[in-house]
């Protein structure tokens, strides 16, 4: 790992083991998603989450880090990020972010999606929430190649969330990632002054929108964890992990 000023570039060993956890990452969204069911409580899912984590010979990153208490964050419908699993249950509709950390042989592997629970059919805004956030995960990921700037994935980003009409969170970004949950640089989901790190080669990148239905305000509840939209309506929240290559960009959580 080179620590430059504002970013970290990887080995190439470090990006074998990065690339095998943000494998096994995906693959235990994907899974712990399609365990989520109406009936079932956020604390029940959770205990599912580490268990299907556990069993690829994992280790749930998000776990005691920096005190949080759960497997994975388990967001509910206007929490943001960050829902912390209890004795809510999970009812036809609900949206649900499931966002998942794995630590495997010194790599790290951090992802997210957003699922409506249940058959029942979604109003159009709920659509278009759902469409828009991904459709700008994959805009950030177009953007994000070797020799641009961090600058150019968050305007990316940010054209999406304005075509949908969506409110961009800007309490919370996207972050480099590799051995270490949280490594430099920040990758907004907004534009901003700075045109940001360059992009070269060994750079792992989290690509994150968080948007919402409403306003993009939002607050933190007592727990120091749960972020909530200021407004009472629906968020979504979709992540993955890239990796920046010379003449191409490997989406390292992709199924």
């Amino acid at each position: 790992m080179m620590r430059r000023r504002d970013f970290i570039v990887h080995t190439p060993e470090e990006i074998v083991r990065i690339r095998a956890a943000a494998h096994a990452a995906a693959l235990a969204r994907e899974e712990i998603a399609s365990l989520a069911k109406p009936g079932m409580t956020t604390r029940q899912l959770d205990d599912l989450a580490g268990a299907v984590i556990r069993s690829m010979g994992g280790i749930p990153t998000f776990l005691n880090y920096a005190g949080f208490p759960r497997n994975i964050c388990i967001s509910v419908n206007d929490v943001v990020v960050h829902g912390i699993a209890n004795d809510y249950v999970m009812k036809e509709g609900d949206i649900v972010s499931i966002d998942v950390g794995v630590t495997l042989n010194g790599g790290i592997g951090d992802t997210a999606k957003t699922v409506v629970l249940g058959d029942k059919r979604t109003s159009k805004d709920i659509e278009s929430l759902m469409t828009g956030t991904q459709e700008a995960l994959e805009a950030g990921i177009l953007a994000a190649k070797a020799g641009r700037h961090i600058h150019d994935i968050s305007e990316a980003v940010a054209k999406t969330a304005r075509q949908y009409k969506l409110g961009v969170v800007r309490d919370l970004v996207g972050h480099g990632c590799g051995i270490q949950l949280h490594e430099p640089p920040e990758v907004p989901n907004f534009v901003t002054k700075s045109p940001g790190p360059q992009l070269v080669p060994g750079m792992v990148l989290c690509i994150e929108p968080m948007f919402n239905l409403g306003t993009h305000r939002v607050y933190v509840e007592p727990d120091q964890w749960t972020v909530r939209t200021q407004d009472g309506r629906p968020s979504a929240h979709f992540e993955h992990m890239i990796l920046i290559e010379e003449n191409q960009t490997e989406v390292l959580t992709r199924v």
